[in-house]
């Protein structure tokens, strides 16, 4: 292991840990392995608090932002974690920001199941989650998390899932807010069940709807279901949702991007919930 005091420095693109981490920018790489890629400050601060581990910390002093860089790398290293100090060139090929900012850590995947949240709500008797299926682009699950995170919610139920929750553009979409929401992984069919047997309502976003979504109590034990960025929820979502309702829309538009749909159903049951208490 590689301590703070003394870090190895790489100055070799060929370097095979830095191969190791340019591969992680591959979904196959990242499943065959269970690793990812954690990269950015606020990012990584945000996992260190969460309690996540790093296997591997690069960092590259000249790329620094701020002055609290040093700090992070002790708690990171305290971790276990081996430090490597990289050249300016190297950190930039191993990096996939326009703008490094100098520090990138190669971590474990942890991956939690409806049996986790089970557990994890057995004393909450109002929950409120949000079910993403088939969510297509990085960037949209990134920021659902991110608003996810903004509101308090419960849990973040990724079903059927096309995007990897450890893609790295989901890890800086979301500003590290993947430590801070607890991520589900699971099947459609499995999950509606779950939800079924707990007696959380599922809530359905479609523009054929006849009611408003300021008109539905959102106040009660509650699954924001959202859908493909293309063709919405599946069937089998829009069929067993409890609640299907429409965002009002007065302009040419007939629909919002996944991720502004979301924000919108988040905030107003958020208002709903606060103003109940």
């Amino acid at each position: 292991m590689n301590n703070q005091a003394d870090p190895l420095l790489i100055t070799s693109l060929q370097n095979p840990k830095i191969k190791q981490a340019v591969k992680l920018r591959e979904r196959h790489a990242r499943k065959q392995t269970d690793l990812f890629l954690i990269e950015g400050y606020r990012e990584l601060l945000r996992a260190v608090d969460a309690g996540r581990k790093m296997e591997t910390l690069f960092f590259c002093p000249e790329l620094y932002l701020g002055t609290n860089e040093a700090s992070l790398i002790q708690k990171i290293a305290k971790t276990g974690a081996s430090l490597y100090q990289c050249t300016e060139s190297v950190f930039k090929k191993l990096s996939y920001r326009d703008r490094p900012d100098g520090l990138i850590a190669i971590a474990p995947q942890f991956h939690l199941s409806l049996e986790d949240l089970g557990k994890q709500l057995k004393n909450q008797n109002n929950p409120f989650l949000i079910v993403a299926e088939a969510i297509e682009k990085p960037g949209n699950l990134g920021t659902i998390l991110r608003c996810s995170d903004a509101v308090g919610l419960d849990a973040l139920i990724v079903c059927d899932a096309c995007t990897d929750i450890h893609n790295p553009n989901v890890v800086r979409a979301s500003v590290g807010t993947l430590f801070t929401v607890p991520v589900i992984e699971s099947q459609g069919a499995e999950t509606l069940q779950w939800l079924k047997q707990k007696g959380i309502s599922i809530l359905a976003a479609t523009p054929h709807a006849k009611q408003e979504l300021a008109d539905i109590d959102l106040t009660g034990p509650l699954a924001i279901a959202v859908g493909t960025e293309q063709l919405g929820l599946s069937p089998q979502w829009m069929e067993q949702a409890d609640i299907q309702v429409r965002i009002p829309m007065y302009g040419i538009a007939d629909s919002l991007n996944v991720a502004m749909a979301t924000t919108i159903l988040l905030y107003e049951a958020l208002r709903q919930r606060k103003g109940k208490k």
